[in-house]
């Protein structure tokens, strides 16, 4: 049984391409299905991610412990239901 994540984290210094290169790029490898995006110029950052529960927990991890140069702050979880059709793919809406 799949499960749905809303995660969301605001930090005004997201890197350029940290969506691209970290985020989609581990959700991916993970096998998992969604959407991230910036919301707005201060920086909340929103990622909508649906898979398997063992895959969620280590994209969990994954976006906790961030990159060596950014760790994102005020990280908020809430499992919410899944309202569009992702068909499979994980895309960073910019």
């Amino acid at each position: 049984m799949n499960r749905c994540m809303r995660i969301t984290f605001e930090n005004k210094k997201v890197p350029e391409g940290y969506l691209r290169s970290f985020v989609q790029k581990h959700a991916r490898k993970l096998g998992l299905e969604g959407s991230a995006q910036v919301i707005g110029s201060n920086g909340h950052v929103r990622i909508e991610v649906c898979g398997s529960p063992d895959s969620i927990d280590s994209f969990l991890d994954v976006v906790h412990k961030g990159t060596a140069s950014f760790r994102p702050g005020d990280v908020e979880v809430e499992p919410f239901l899944k309202e569009k059709d992702y068909r499979g793919v994980f895309r960073v809406i910019e």
